[in-house]
């Protein structure tokens, strides 16, 4: 049997709590709490305890799905990737920068959220940024 503990950061909110990942044989089975962490201090909300279970649905998307003739095929990911920067182009060409707008998530980290408004402000030239956070 192959055990270990995994350090990592809660994705259900933005708030940063610490927990461990327990892993065996290569497949999460619990969620603990980092008593080491400073945010959270050794404690989670029942997100944050049950933080494992989405990883390995059965349903979870790991690849992209791309619109072909009315049906959605897998994608390799640099062809989906490639589609929405050429997409993100075009509006941009057409209509301006502001006429995109982009929705980060409570579930990001602030790095992540921070990335991806100063990707909207720097690559894009827009300030339509918004967040769904509602702690």
């Amino acid at each position: 049997m192959d055990y270990r503990s995994v350090l990592t950061t809660c994705p259900y909110c933005g708030c940063g709590c610490g927990l461990y990942l327990e892993v065996v044989d290569g497949r999460i089975v619990q969620t603990l709490p980092s008593k080491t962490s400073p945010v959270n201090q050794g404690k989670l909300c029942i997100k944050g305890w049950n933080a494992h279970e989405f990883v390995q649905h059965p349903r979870r998307l790991t690849r992209p799905l791309m619109r072909r003739g009315g049906a959605q095929e897998e994608a390799s990911w640099d062809e989906a990737l490639g589609a929405v920067a050429s997409e993100l182009k075009r509006v941009k060409e057409a209509h301006g920068p502001d006429s995109v707008a982009f929705l980060t998530s409570a579930r990001c980290t602030n790095e992540e959220n921070y990335l991806l408004q100063k990707f909207a402000r720097a690559a894009i030239g827009t300030n339509n940024v918004d967040h769904c956070a509602r702690l």
